[in-house]
Formats: C-alpha cells, sequence, structure tokens
C-alpha cells in the first residue's frame, strides 16, 4: 500500500482539521498543515507532497498565488493541486484551474466529494 503525502494549506484550523479528517480515511495517508501560501512554500522546499489541497482566501499568499508559484517552479509544477474555497465564483473557478489548478471543491466541503477528486487524481498518477 503506497504512502500519500498531503499538504493542505488552509487559514482556518477549523476547515484544516476537517479536510485533514477527510483525507485521513485514505489509506497510507500522511498529511502537512500549511496555515498560508508562504508556509506552504517552506514545507514544499523540504518535503515531497502527491498532491496540494489549498483554500484561496488567505493571508500573505493567498492560493491563487501558490498555485502560480508552484506551477512555475520546474522541481513542483507537476504536483496535482486541488483548490478548496467558499468562492464559488465562476471566475475565481476559471481563474484557478488557468493557473494549473486540477480540481475545484466549493465549500462547504462534502467529504465524499473531496475523496472521488483525491482518488481521480491519485489514479492518474499511477
Amino acid at each position: 500500500m503506497p504512502d500519500y503525502h498531503f499538504l493542505v494549506v488552509e487559514d482556518s484550523p477549523t476547515m484544516r482539521q476537517l479536510i485533514t479528517f477527510a483525507l485521513k480515511r485514505i489509506p497510507g495517508s500522511k498529511i502537512v498543515e500549511a496555515n498560508d501560501g508562504i508556509d506552504a512554500l517552506k514545507k514544499l522546499s523540504t518535503q515531497k507532497f502527491d498532491i496540494i489541497l489549498t483554500d484561496i482566501n488567505m493571508p500573505i499568499m493567498d492560493g491563487l498565488k501558490l498555485v502560480s508559484m508552484v506551477r512555475n517552479d520546474p522541481a513542483h509544477k507537476a504536483i496535482p493541486i486541488v483548490i478548496i474555497t467558499t468562492e464559488g465564483a465562476e471566475e475565481d473557478r476559471k481563474r484557478g484551474l488557468s493557473l494549473g489548478a486540477n480540481a475545484y471543491i466549493a465549500k462547504p466541503i462534502q467529504t465524499q466529494e473531496l475523496l472521488n477528486v483525491i482518488t481521480e487524481i491519485l489514479s492518474k498518477k499511477k
């Protein structure tokens, strides 16, 4: 059974906990939490991740900036990114996907939807 390393980038501790709790249902999941884009980049520089899950609205560095920085970094550009946000707006979704996000999930998060998206991405990685 392979280990899956997830990076959860979310400034709300409650939301981070919810996402982490959902991801723990995936066998072999290892989860690292970051509370903003800068924190996420620090963790990316020292660890390898299979998927990044990020919020859009965060202080210091938002999720869209994080997506574009990851996509422009040769070392990390292949990591799948899932945007999780309250921004249900179509233009935010389009912007996130055009910057290179692989999927977009609107809050409130449905655990099953999140797991379906993650499972689908992981199956493509093999």
